[in-house]
């Protein structure tokens, strides 16, 4: 039985091309459609975006924040030719800047031209004339999920509705260009460069497109002040925004600031790492090593020729009451260049023979004959015929070009446009009739569902590591978990069995990261966690084959108990709470099985996260800042490590997280660590008692984490006297991870806690330190080396490595007083 989206009726949708024809856009009594908008969605709460309204029903594809947004295509598609403001999708790289008087926001212009000034939104909206004319905006991301389903690009994962359309109202850039005194192409005014308001990781995002097209008549470049009539909303780029008819969104810089002609094409980092088709055979690596993002003929300016089917939806249900029905298939069309789309085209029979749709164009044709609109069309057929069919193919023409038939990935997902596929299968529908049920590749963000999905895509794998031959011995579960210890420590990884237990004491990660998962099938938990060549060591310890007949418990178990941790399953746990501390730094409260249960993690050991990012299983080891002090949740306070130029696919693990909506869950495990607090001034390292009167600390970044637990436990416990010093070291202030609870710690007990921070990037009126970590901070920032002295240490590897291990030497302290978490 299928269940799904009851289908529409023919009479619906044939009603709906009539409405759009119906339509005079140009008139004065055309009221644009809209779903306005007053409340503030809750997954904002806790981000910078807090104060923005906006639609409920929009499908976030970053998590809560950035705002990331496409509609479902059937309701943007269901108001016609023009979007409703509140549905239009939505590209933010950071949060939106909060400009509250926009009449008085300032533009500033200079570069090559006559008179340098700046010009309030008011003064243009005064000084110059006013157009209005409907354009439809376009990610190049657009069906970039499609090519994510192939092979994971840079890209998150847009569905088919990164389109919209609206009526603009603005004035020409050529008139202001005209108005300041635009020096010649000769004289270097050959690329005009426009910068946002929206401060990012990189720099504040800018573009710049040539000289020709801001000054063409005919290209209807315009600074907008107006969407749908409305004055701009703060998501789509109030008070005054760019629009380039034609051009992909990534060129319609919002929030503008600074408008300025130059010889070259702008230096902003987002005009070179962003909005490029590279070749196939690149990836992230060549990329950088290479060169591509710098070289121009791989940049995208204007779009491409793309369509869709919206009706049928995907996930529709039409019931087979009557074989002489007819159906009528619509969708989208649209194309780039001011060049109108001459015809759209389906296919039932997989491309071999296309029947012309009804396309509709509202849209009055430009100067020269130009378009700046999508279109919709439509086609009616037999459902007789549909029961016969596998999919429902569009294509769309301009002029004599056409969609591709595949994908042609590369590395950012852009400009996606090969023909749309609409699978149709035969199934049931609620009351047990006969039925057909469609499917589209993919849906949007991490949602489920798409027939791509399923494994109908030819996804790219990995070149495979060599496996261990077979001896012919065979080794089912139940044996491999009678071996779940530190002194005989099997584990199975990939449909093989390994006796580990020689290599725990040699193990970089400690044994611990292994036993954890001993007497288990760790397929998941290894993989994640270890590189090809770690896969290729395991050959040495190889035993035999698991035995797949004997079926496997599952993997994943939730006792109701009053500790929630169990180092032998996986307990899955909901978000519950979310609060963007910075641009880049997270706090997740996570819920326990219930109220009353406790983390049960020693203080100074961790546990593994776990969850899949991208159809990719990753797991990660974290420290939370709460533990057995509080019940009933867990909080974990990290960094968000998106893409960039060094870690093209940034962090898998923090993404993931960063991601979750609330009621998500993922799945932890532990607790796991050689470094446990026990009682005033003790400590068990490896096994082994080990008592301090003083520690000192090194941490760098995320590294604070384990840090902070240990001196929330010496620092509130009135009957430790153990001094504490910590040096904590960052690239900029911004970056500091708790930083109001570690100042209230020293100002609290100035005589037993000493806190030094230092700075890569420090601003000039920075009082702490400077640099890296060096053997003179060291000296004057933490106690002398002793025998009742310990180190700890947790950062970067090349932090361990370069600046904490050789300076902690260079003091007197020994391997066996330094340990790293």
């Amino acid at each position: 039985m299928a269940s799904g989206i009851q289908s529409c009726k023919p009479e619906k949708a044939d009603a709906s091309l009539v409405n759009i024809k119906g339509h005079d856009y140009y008139k004065d009594t055309f009221v644009p459609p809209a779903e306005d908008v007053t409340e503030i969605d809750p997954r904002d709460k806790g981000t910078p975006d807090d104060w923005v309204p906006r639609h409920p029903e929009l499908v976030r594809l970053t998590g809560r924040h950035p705002f990331n947004v496409e509609p479902p295509v059937w309701r943007i598609k269901d108001h016609g030719f023009i979007s409703p403001n509140s549905l239009h999708y939505v590209r933010n790289h950071g949060a939106v800047p909060r400009i509250v008087q926009g009449d008085s926001h300032k533009v500033r212009f200079g570069g090559a031209i006559d008179k340098p000034m700046e010009m309030s939104v008011e003064y243009i909206k005064a000084n110059f004339k006013e157009i209005t004319i409907p354009v439809t905006l376009v990610c190049a991301g657009n069906r970039r999920k499609e090519e994510n389903m192939i092979k994971q690009g840079l890209g998150f994962s847009w569905g088919p509705a990164a389109v919209s359309n609206a009526m603009w109202t603005g004035v020409w850039v050529k008139d202001i260009l005209k108005h300041i005194g635009i020096k010649s192409y000769e004289e270097g005014a050959k690329h005009v460069c426009f910068v946002g308001a929206d401060k990012l990781p990189n720099g504040y995002y800018g573009t710049s497109i040539r000289r020709e097209v801001c000054m063409d008549e005919t290209a209807d470049v315009l600074l907008a002040y107006k969407m749908n009539g409305k004055e701009l909303s703060p998501d789509h780029g109030y008070p005054i925004r760019l629009i380039v008819p034609g051009y992909i969104g990534g060129r319609m810089i919002k929030w503008i600031t600074d408008i300025e002609v130059t010889d070259l094409e702008s230096d902003n980092h987002y005009h070179y790492f962003d909005n490029r088709v590279l070749p196939s055979q690149v990836d992230a690596e060549k990329a950088v090593a290479e060169g591509w993002w710098y070289k121009p003929p791989y940049i995208i300016n204007e779009l491409n020729i793309n369509s869709a089917v919206v009706y049928p939806r995907h996930g529709e249900v039409l019931s087979l009451t009557s074989t002489d029905a007819t159906y009528t298939v619509s969708g989208y069309a649209y194309g780039g260049g001011g060049i109108g789309l001459t015809r759209v085209e389906v296919s039932f029979d997989d491309g071999k023979t296309w029947e012309l749709t009804e396309m509709c164009t509202p849209e009055k044709p430009r100067h020269m004959g130009r378009y700046w609109c999508w279109v919709f069309w439509e086609f009616k057929v037999d459902v007789l015929r549909m029961m016969k069919c596998e999919e429902i193919v569009c294509r769309a023409w301009q002029g004599q070009n056409t969609q591709p038939q595949n994908i042609t990935w590369n590395l950012l997902g852009m400009m996606n446009n090969c023909w749309f596929r609409c699978k149709v299968h035969p199934t049931r529908d609620d009351r047990g009739a006969l039925a057909l049920t469609f499917e589209h590749p993919t849906m949007p963000g991490g949602q489920p569902g798409g027939w791509m999905v399923k494994g109908d895509s030819a996804v790219v794998a990995a070149a495979p590591v060599a496996k261990a031959a077979s001896n012919g011995r065979k080794i089912n579960l139940q044996e491999v978990q009678k071996h779940d210890n530190e002194d005989d420590c099997w584990i199975a990884v990939d449909g093989k069995v390994y006796d580990v237990t020689d290599f725990l004491d040699d193990h970089p990660g400690g044994g611990e990261s292994i036993t954890i998962s001993a007497g288990q099938d760790s397929s998941d938990e290894f993989n994640a966690l270890h590189s090809d060549k770690a896969r290729a060591m395991l050959l040495d310890y190889y035993i035999g084959e698991l035995d797949s007949s004997v079926e496997k418990p599952p993997k994943v178990i939730q006792e109701e108990v009053e500790v929630a941790l169990n180092t032998r399953q996986k307990l899955a746990v909901p978000l519950i709470e979310k609060e963007v501390l910075s641009s880049d730094s997270r706090r997740f409260r996570f819920g326990l099985p219930t109220k009353d249960h406790k983390l049960g993690l020693p203080i100074g050991k961790h546990f593994f996260v776990s969850g899949r990012w991208n159809g990719e299983f990753v797991m990660r080891p974290y420290t939370p800042v709460t533990g057995d002090e509080v019940t009933g949740f867990v909080d974990l306070v990290i960094k968000v490590y998106t893409p960039n130029d060094r870690f093209p696919n940034g962090g898998k693990m923090s993404q993931l997280l960063d991601s979750l909506d609330i009621g998500d869950t993922i799945d932890i495990k532990g607790p796991v660590g050689e470094i446990a607090y026990l009682e005033p001034g003790q400590f068990l390292i490896k096994g082994k008692p080990r008592n301090a009167s003083k520690l000192a600390m090194l941490a760098g970044g995320t590294g604070i984490t384990p840090m902070y637990q240990v001196l929330k436990a010496v620092l509130n416990n009135p009957d430790d006297n153990t001094e504490c010093s910590l040096i904590y070291a960052n690239q900029t202030e911004d970056a500091i991870l708790l930083r109001d609870e570690l100042d209230a710690m020293a100002k609290a007990h100035p005589n037993q806690f000493n806190l030094w921070y230092t700075l890569d990037r420090p601003e000039e009126d920075w009082t702490y330190g400077k640099g890296f970590i060096s053997a003179e901070m060291c000296k004057e920032q933490l106690p002398a080396a002793s025998d009742d002295t310990i180190a700890f240490m947790c950062g970067p590897p090349a932090m361990i490595k370069f600046a904490c291990i050789p300076n902690l030497t260079a003091n007197g302290y020994s391997s066996t007083s330094h340990f790293n978490f």
